[in-house]
């Protein structure tokens, strides 16, 4: 499958050249002769004899980009200066800061912000921990914790190369839900010491949002956290793609007029996030489930299953299928791809069942090439920016946290999971929804407030429902995700 240029490629380039009429054109064509496309054209300095030039293009790759320079410098007459890759300037010195959000200008302000006026508010939590949601920054803190072991389909690259994706986390979260969240690399990838030192921070925050951990570590990390803390721990690479999974699919069988409890699924990946979809369309509903990992389908007459396979074993495939993945898509409705590129082909998608779905989510090379889908199915996602219906975390987890601190949730279970994909789904309205939309834009008005509502009510009934259990006697103990 052919990648197109990216800004994520994007470079600058500045060059020095004859001022004659022609010149700037010889720009433009040797940058298409070589597959770049020119995004910005700015003068920096003009005489009468030479400009300098500053080039901005898009590039597939860094070797494509290197081209691009070659191809420019080649040119007759033409001088490069300095090359600057976007993307590395952008992230000079990290991409959030701290800031005060109350002014410091005189001795007054400081004897109330700090010494001695800070002391009565320490002796007011002391004496009444919950009031920490309430004088402090808890109340909209959230803590991105990772290991470094699975970064962005890279692998275990461990915490220092894990940061500028916590910080993107990190400024995702304030753009979309005004939520401070603070990266926190840990240097290590002991299961104990993860969850002993998320433990001991988790004071100072409202919420734990794990990412990048490697499965099948995650599953311990998240189980015992939940178990350990009483604010809400939620592994986005399993939970927020399942959200955001379940979402997209109730919008797709809308389009083609089929029932979640009735469809035949075939899922390819049963690692982190495959699991988490899974268990979460099982609670919305859905009854036909094959899973397929690289062995073959998933079920209870192997010998290989750990103790996450041996779940999926006795919950799917009631009929004991036990032949490869080709063999499980050929008559399914839905096929969801979260594990590696090209294991499905066109011939695969055709023995499908009419109007079939196809979520290929392998990234940036998914399941099945997208062209090649869209000719036998009737709706295709991905997880790829350049084509219709991206499949992308960014679209529920700021919503979702925004909604469990505003709620004061001590967790977040599959009831307000289930909830945030309805809210999500429900953006894309009857006349908007097709083939080619069926999630809305990250950009979309109001998108993380309709999921933030839907999550914060969800949790306020879960809430409400455990002081009646409390009141009449009942245990009270806090529902699983």
């Amino acid at each position: 499958m052919a990648t197109l240029p990216s800004v994520s490629y994007s470079i600058t380039i500045r060059l020095e050249l004859d001022g004659h009429g022609s010149a700037v054109g010889s720009l433009t064509t040797a940058v298409e002769h070589v597959g770049g496309v020119i995004t910005a054209l700015d003068v920096a300095s003009a005489g009468h004899e030479r400009i300098r030039i500053d080039v901005t293009c898009a590039a597939r790759d860094t070797d494509h980009a290197q081209a691009i320079v070659d191809a420019l410098g080649a040119i007759e007459g033409v001088t490069v200066h300095k090359v600057s890759d976007r993307t590395f300037l952008l992230h000079l010195g990290g991409k959030i800061e701290m800031k005060s959000k109350v002014p410091l200008r005189n001795r007054d302000e400081l004897s109330m912000a700090y010494t001695p006026g800070v002391a009565r508010v320490s002796q007011a939590i002391a004496a009444n921990p919950d009031d920490a949601r309430r004088l402090t920054i808890k109340r909209n803190s959230v803590a991105v914790v990772t290991d470094g072991s699975a970064v962005l389909g890279l692998g275990n690259i461990g915490p220092q190369a894990a940061m500028p994706v916590m910080e993107g986390k990190a400024a995702l979260f304030k753009r979309f839900a005004d939520i401070d969240a603070w990266p926190i690399a840990l240097d290590t990838q002991d299961v104990d010491e993860i969850v002993r030192t998320v433990q001991v921070l988790a004071p100072g925050f409202g919420g734990i949002n794990l990412e990048d951990i490697s499965a099948p570590r995650c599953f311990e990390v998240e189980e015992r956290l939940r178990d350990l803390l009483d604010i809400p721990v939620f592994h986005d690479d399993q939970h927020g793609t399942a959200i955001v999974v379940l979402a997209a699919l109730r919008n797709a069988l809308r389009v083609v007029r089929k029932d979640l409890g009735e469809v035949r699924i075939t899922m390819s990946g049963a690692g982190a996030a495959g699991t988490a979809i899974l268990k979460l369309l099982m609670h919305a509903g859905a009854k036909h489930i094959v899973v397929c990992d690289v062995h073959g389908a998933v079920h209870s007459g192997r010998d290989d299953l750990d103790p996450n396979l041996a779940w999926i074993a006795e919950n799917t495939n009631p009929e004991g299928y036990d032949g490869d993945l080709r063999g499980a898509v050929s008559g399914a409705d839905v096929f969801i791809g979260v594990s590696a590129p090209n294991v499905v082909d066109g011939a695969d998608i055709a023995e499908m069942n009419d109007d079939s779905i196809i979520f290929a989510l392998a990234n940036p090379d998914p399941e099945v090439d997208p062209e090649v889908a869209h000719l036998h199915a009737a709706v295709v996602a991905t997880g790829r920016s350049d084509y219709p219906n991206q499949i992308n975390n960014v679209l529920v987890f700021p919503g979702v946290f925004r909604g469990l601190l505003d709620a004061q949730s001590d967790h977040v279970d599959s009831d307000m999971m289930v909830a945030a994909a309805k809210a999500l789904a429900d953006v894309v309205t009857d006349d908007e929804l097709g083939p080619h939309y069926i999630i809305p834009s990250v950009f979309q008005p109001d998108l993380a407030h309709q999921v933030a509502t839907a999550v914060r009510d969800a949790a306020l009934r879960e809430q409400a429902q455990r002081a009646e259990r409390r009141a009449g006697g009942g245990r009270a103990a806090r529902p699983g995700a």
